[in-house]
């Protein structure tokens, strides 16, 4: 387990080492969240999408950089069902 000191401003510097293993680069956000027992999850914060933006890629009205493979929609799909986005 790693620890880490706090500032006097209350701030926390991750290690590289930690933010490689949420696979978060330098500019991306964290997320955390409270759990019970004073304990947090950490996670990269990615970005969510919407369903406009969805059906604005089918539309043409959104073009992406590179179209989504079955793999990758089949991905988002099991996600959304098992309400991995938040509900959002």
């Amino acid at each position: 387990m790693t620890s880490l000191a706090v500032t006097v401003k209350g701030q926390v510097t991750l290690k590289r080492d930690l933010l490689q293993h949420l696979g978060i680069k330098p500019g991306e956000r964290v997320a955390f969240e409270k759990l019970p027992g004073g304990e947090l999850r950490v996670r990269a914060a990615r970005p969510a999408g919407s369903i406009d933006g969805f059906l604005h890629v089918l539309d043409g009205k959104v073009k992406m950089a590179q179209p989504l493979t079955i793999e990758e929609m089949n991905e988002i799909v099991a996600a959304g069902w098992a309400d991995e986005f938040g509900g959002k």
